[in-house]
């Protein structure tokens, strides 16, 4: 008889194709899903070092969170309602004033929130003291594509958050040699463009030929609001989209948060160079209109889902995940009665499939099969908001929430048990974030 690490008894699984299996169990081992069959068959076969009842329970790919700022934790509830610009009377402040340890506790708390919303992995597009935050991922077991926040141009953008483009590259850089495949590689370090607005074409620059060099990724904010737009065409006659693809930026390594101001000739170019997309469905919808998701993911751009930060809500992709279909239909799909402009099997694979590509593990992760990476999650559908279903894939994304998840398994190992977070302790963690973001606060604002 074989040993495996983890041994996952009697759930059903979520397939690649968006259907469910019968009741079935799972062996993990070494880190990856070794084998997929009959639970009485593999117990037979299976020694495991450790357990997981399945029953009742929905076994589903880890959710990807493909935009995050793990600094602003600490800016929960702080940003919603108020006037423009939240971005400089806010944000810039608040980031500017944190010290390296303000930031390793404000995503110890990302992501203990992030593992117990049913979150695996996140791509993270940076702040100051990074280190300190990939610090916090080893710890908590997760997944994360890592960049550190690069501006070197802006009257609005000060203190720590301001570099030149020579500093900004050697601190990525050093980032990288410290902590790219840290954590049996669980972590990797990218580069970042904030935005157009507050990169110089030689940080641009910069930033394209590093990333190549190290063949890493790039994870930049793009097309989020009308200014940007407006100030591109202003200062280059093109586009963002045109102005990066003249700077030789896109490829299948740039990841793009928000996308919301994309023209239709924008879409076809991001098309043609594979540039992975990122919607942020209640920060775009709270601060910059509809974004064209029918169309983009009609014209097969990879489209992933992405919380934005804690700071107006929560990380919860279950919610972006409803926030993105209703919206969708209410404004593409209601005025032509297109009542499939944006299906739930449409969602639940940006919240998985289509996060794992956006931050390069499209091969590895997305999906619970056989010789894939063991992130997982373990959803409790025997309740009475998720069963009996019809249509168990509609259910979920139209009915489960983050709460739903009760186990989570990150590279082959338990990171949270019976809703318990096994890697880092919670009510340390709230204790301390509250201390910390009091004495951010007497310092920003």
């Amino acid at each position: 008889m074989d040993t495996c690490d983890i041994l996952i008894k009697g759930c059903r699984i979520l397939r690649p194709d968006m259907s469910v299996s019968d009741v079935c169990s799972v062996v993990i081992q070494n880190s990856y899903i070794k084998k997929i069959g009959k639970e009485k068959k593999l117990e037979k076969e299976f020694t495991a070092k450790e357990s997981l009842d399945g029953s009742g329970k929905l076994l589903m790919p880890g959710l990807v969170d493909g935009h995050t700022h793990t600094c602003q934790q600490l800016l929960r509830g702080r940003v919603s309602d108020e006037y423009p610009m939240v971005w400089t009377r806010f944000l810039v402040p608040f980031e500017s004033n944190l010290k390296p340890e303000d930031s390793y506790i404000s995503a110890q708390l990302s992501c203990l929130e992030m593992i117990k919303n049913g979150t695996t992995a996140f791509a993270d597009s940076g702040g100051v003291h990074m280190e300190r935050v990939a610090d916090a991922v080893l710890e908590s077991g997760m997944r994360a594509a890592i960049a550190k926040s690069t501006m070197d141009m802006g009257n609005a953008i000060t203190g720590a958050m301001k570099e030149t483009a020579e500093e900004s590259i050697t601190h990525t850089r050093e980032l990288y040699k410290n902590y790219h495949n840290a954590g049996d590689g669980r972590i990797s370090i990218w580069f970042a463009l904030r935005q157009v607005m507050t990169c110089s074409p030689k940080l641009i620059e910069m930033v394209r030929n590093s990333a190549a060099e190290l063949h890493t990724g790039i994870h930049a904010h793009l097309c989020e609001h009308k200014d940007e737009v407006s100030y591109c065409l202003q200062n280059y006659k093109l586009r963002p989209v045109q102005f990066l693809e003249s700077m030789g930026v896109l490829g299948p390594n740039l990841l793009t948060a928000h996308n919301v101001m994309l023209s239709d000739e924008d879409i076809s170019t991001l098309a043609k160079w594979d540039v992975k997309i990122i919607h942020c469905p209640r920060a775009n919808l709270a601060n910059h209109g509809f974004p064209k998701a029918p169309q983009i993911v009609n014209a097969g751009l990879n489209v992933g889902l992405g919380c934005d930060g804690a700071a107006p809500s929560n990380l919860d992709l279950f919610d972006e995940m409803k926030i993105l279909r209703y919206s969708m239909i209410a404004y593409w799909g209601l005025p032509s009665f297109d009542p499939v402009v944006m299906t739930c099997q449409t969602v639940l694979k940006m919240a998985t499939q289509g996060g794992a590509a956006a931050i390069g593990e499209g091969e590895r992760l997305g999906t619970v099969e056989e010789g894939k990476k063991a992130d997982v999650i373990l959803l409790n559908i025997d309740q009475p908001h998720l069963t009996p279903s019809q249509n168990l894939v509609n259910t979920i994304v139209e009915a489960a929430n983050g709460h739903d998840v009760t186990d989570s398994i990150i590279n082959g190992k338990i990171v949270m048990k019976n809703r318990e977070v096994l890697t880092l302790d919670e009510e340390k963690i709230r204790r301390e974030a509250q201390l910390h973001m009091e004495s951010i606060i007497k310092r920003a604002y």
